[in-house]
């Protein structure tokens, strides 16, 4: 059996499990590390993150790509800078291999004009529900990464909101380069196959990284 505590240092601050549909956010101190785990496979996390001190410095999803020059798929290495070019997360280590930043979150009326879907769980509510705790709302939203999902761009442009190509037991290690807020969302997708029509828990381990 994997020990998914391997490979990280410091103090374990925090271990959680996320249930599907769910939300979790923290301030994340400079050198600390956060641990996403895909427990079961094929589960997007989408994620935002902010300057803890600021919080008008928020994920740039744009100068990220631009900057280290990887493309669209974010992996093991890439910094994840903010609209003040401050960079707030290094991934240190992936298992999965490729992380999504253009796709952006599920909400009640994109599911409702894209798939007829009636109103029900979704990531924008999601953010704002733990946004709200910092006392920031929808001014506050940024376009976000999707870890564990895979959408590949076609030669003709077109986009693919593929199924997720993660594992059970895939994880993400995210350095803090400074104090960060980080927020995220269990995807609860269920009208396209990033979650194989079927969203499950994932676990959390936050570790002190001194």
């Amino acid at each position: 059996m994997v020990d998914l505590l391997d490979g990280l240092t410091g103090d374990i601050v925090e271990d959680t499990v996320i249930a599907a549909r769910g939300s979790w956010s923290r301030r994340i101190e400079h050198g600390g590390t956060l641990r996403i785990i895909d427990l079961e496979g094929c589960q997007a996390v989408d994620f935002l993150c902010y300057s803890a001190d600021d919080y008008d410095d928020r994920y740039a999803a744009a100068d990220t790509m631009k900057i280290n020059e990887t493309g669209i798929f974010l992996t093991s290495g890439t910094v994840l800078y903010s609209v003040g070019l401050t960079p707030l997360f290094t991934i240190t280590a992936d298992t999965c291999g490729k992380h999504d930043t253009i796709g952006g979150c599920c909400s009640n009326d994109l599911n409702a004009f894209r798939y007829g879907a009636t109103a029900g769980p979704n990531c924008r509510d999601n953010f704002l529900s733990e946004l709200a705790r910092y006392g920031m709302g929808e001014n506050d939203m940024a376009a976000n990464i999707n870890f564990f999902m895979f959408v590949p761009v076609g030669a003709d442009g077109s986009m693919d909101m593929g199924p997720s190509i993660s594992k059970p037991g895939d994880h993400v290690d995210l350095r803090a380069e400074t104090d960060v807020l980080a927020v995220l969302s269990n995807c609860p997708q269920i009208n396209n196959p990033v979650n194989d029509y079927n969203p499950t828990p994932i676990r959390i381990i936050v570790s002190s990284g001194l």
